[in-house]
Parts: structure tokens; sequence; C-alpha cells
């Protein structure tokens, strides 16, 4: 395999799973801020927000730490080594921590579009909560948790500054995509950070292209059929 195409590999890898593992936590948490009210409330929605506005070199850094040997998630305080550091694991926490915030905000969006008389129409059917929730808001809510999916799954593509001191930059295991522009730059391959340029520009049009057609109001006439 090419060296572009091992580094995409490794690229759809890592964000997909990274996306796999975090979005129906991320979605949990949004509904739970969209309809619920709690003390507290703004110190977790600041919480959650916090990687959009760090850079992403300082919550790489804060995850070396946390998964340090000394660390709340090292091998001497839960008694088992995870092996996340320098790691494709690593690889795949950074960007799910880098994607959480969007993921939340958009789908949080997504879920105060939604009535709540909605829900309480189909709890006075006999619906649970969690039926209720299955059955009607997410239904309703799809298009903008599809959006809160592909924006999530695009931050994961591009993640760098928190990647690299996660999981380093190791070629075939966890270099990605911006990874190797990086690497190209440094080494002076013009050629290669060029082509590699090309393919994220790609990627990020197709994603925003896709969001922002989730992003339209459904027109009458749909509603109608």
């Amino acid at each position: 395999m090419s060296d572009l195409g091992s580094t995409l590999l490794v690229t759809l890898e890592v964000a997909a799973t990274a996306i796999a593992l975090s979005f129906v936590p991320a979605m949990l948490v949004a509904y739970g801020l969209a309809r619920r009210s709690f003390f507290g409330k703004s110190v977790v929605e600041t919480l959650m927000s916090l990687p959009l506005v760090l850079p992403p070199t300082a919550i790489g850094y804060l995850l070396l730490e946390l998964f340090a040997v000394d660390g709340i998630l090292g091998a001497r305080s839960l008694g088992v080594e995870l092996d996340v550091l320098f790691t494709w694991k690593g690889a795949v926490v950074a960007s799910a921590v880098m994607a959480w915030p969007l993921m939340v905000r958009t789908a949080r969006v997504a879920f105060e579009a939604v009535d709540p008389r909605l829900e309480a129409m189909g709890r006075t059917l006999g619906y649970g909560p969690a039926t209720a929730f299955a059955r009607v808001t997410l239904p309703v809510a799809r298009r903008g948790l599809l959006a809160a999916l592909v924006l999530g799954f695009s931050r994961a593509l591009g993640e760098f500054g928190a990647t690299i001191i996660v999981a380093g930059n190791v070629p075939g295991k966890t270099r990605t995509l911006s990874l190797a522009i990086f690497s190209a730059e440094q080494r002076g391959d013009d050629a290669s950070a060029r082509a590699l340029l090309w393919v994220a520009v790609a990627l990020g049009f197709v994603a925003v292209l896709v969001v922002e057609r989730l992003s339209r109001p459904v027109s009458g006439r749909r509603l109608r059929a």
C-alpha cells in the first residue's frame, strides 16, 4: 500500500472509531442539556465546550497527564495498563475529545428544536421515556443528529495538536492526514504535502456540503408529503 493510502486508511479508521465510541454518549449528554435543568448546569456546559476554546496541544498535554503512569487513568491508579499513550488508541482518544464539543452542541440544537409536546403526546400513548425518545424525539431530530455526526467525524479527520502529543507521529500506526502534511512539509517534500492537502480539502468540502444540506429546513412540499 502506498504511503498516501496507508495514511488515509489510518485517518479514516481513527476518525470512525473515535466517533463510533463517542457519538451516543455525546447525544445523550446533549439531550440532557436540552431537556433538563439542574444545579451546576452552566459548569457542565462550560466543561463540554472547553476543547473548542483551549489549544489542541493543551488538550493533548492534559490527556498525557491523565494517562501517564501516575495519572488518574494511569497504570498505578487503575492497576491495569490501558496502553493509550503513543499508540493508535491515543489517536482515537484525542480525536474523540476534540470532536466531542461539536457533536454535543449540534445535537443539543437539534433536540431543542423538537417540540416537547410531541414527546408528551407519545407518553399519553403509553410510551415510556426511553420509547418516546426512540420513537418520537430521535426521528424528529434525525437531520440535526446526522449533522452532528458528520461534523464530529470531520473534526476527528483533521485533528492534529492533541494527537501528536498523545499518540506521536508513527507512520502506518498513528500518522493521520494532518500529521502526514506536517511531516511532508518538515522534510521539504512539497509534492507529497500538496497531494495530502488536496485530499484534506476534498474530505472537508464533502463534509461541509453534507452538513449544509442537512441544516436546510425541510420544504413545505416535503412536509405535506
